[in-house]
């Protein structure tokens, strides 16, 4: 996976490092198991401080997005499944409020909406199973 840095962006950089791993966790991209570039590398390939990688590798881990084995890597961790389902929904509905909030501040239709996200969710990875 490719990590890209927008510099116009009033995200901080190692949040939008956060959110690129988490969305390429979700689209499939990078699987359980699969090792994260180093901090020194990634900070090198992107020209940013090595702390603000760190600062987002550590963010993910405390998460549960991924793991750090010392003196081998940093590496994607299973799905999040500890959270108990009624956490995890109400985790979920937050989003869900906050995105829909800003849908009809952008004078979204109800209709336009959910055919967005239909749309949108067709390129992530799902698992039924939980």
């Amino acid at each position: 996976m490719q990590f890209e840095i927008d510099g116009t962006s009033r995200l901080p950089i190692y949040q939008q490092l956060v959110h690129q791993v988490r969305e390429g966790i979700a689209r499939g991209d990078l699987r359980a198991l699969e090792q994260l570039p180093s901090v020194r590398q990634l900070s090198r390939d992107l020209v940013i401080n090595p702390n603000t990688v760190a600062r987002a590798y550590t963010e993910l881990e405390r998460d549960g997005a991924v793991y750090n084995r010392p003196g081998r890597g940093v590496f994607i961790a299973g799905t999040k499944t500890e959270l108990k389902k009624d956490a995890r929904r109400q985790r979920l509905l937050e989003i869900v409020d906050k995105l829909l909030t800003e849908a009809v501040h952008l004078g979204f239709s109800e209709h336009e909406v959910l055919r967005l996200v239909s749309t949108r969710s067709e390129q992530f990875q799902w698992n039924a199973a939980q």
